[in-house]
């Protein structure tokens, strides 16, 4: 079964996933992110410049074949069954990722915005609602304001 983990409180959601992506690189993890239409182009070009030493290895979901192999993380608009080997899915949309069930771990990435809450509650909903645990992590507390 998937771990679910909310990340809550994020004061620039793109920020602190640029943030999230590196340390899981530096980690070895492969990683899908499923991001809105309007979000992807900012989070590709943040993640280009998230430090002058540090290099995220990303490309989007519709890159060549062998830049896809090559990328720790791939960036999408929506989920697919094919990048199941990866084993994080992090979700920076507004609903629930399909297949999100085939990857090992999911973190849904919530930022401080009304609205953004509101959609996140749903997604708790829907996740316990299919049995799911979901690990509660709030970023204020842990000074990430």
């Amino acid at each position: 079964m998937t771990d679910i983990a909310f990340h809550f409180g994020a004061p620039d959601k793109i920020a602190y996933i640029c943030r999230l992506l590196r340390k899981a690189v530096r980690l070895g993890s492969r990683v899908f992110v499923v991001v809105d239409r309007s979000d992807l182009s900012r989070l590709d070009q943040d993640l280009w410049a998230v430090s002058p030493t540090d290099f995220v290895s990303h490309c989007c979901d519709d890159a060549d074949v062998k830049l896809l192999q090559r990328s720790y993380v791939v960036l999408g608009v929506s989920s697919a069954a094919h990048y199941a080997d990866r084993p994080l899915l992090v979700n920076l949309s507004n609903s629930v990722p399909a297949d999100f069930d085939r990857y090992a771990k999911l973190i849904e990435v919530v930022s401080m915005d009304e609205d953004d809450r509101a959609q996140a509650r749903l997604r708790w909903k829907q996740y316990i609602s299919l049995g799911y645990n979901i690990m509660k992590h709030d970023l204020q507390l842990k000074g990430m304001h």
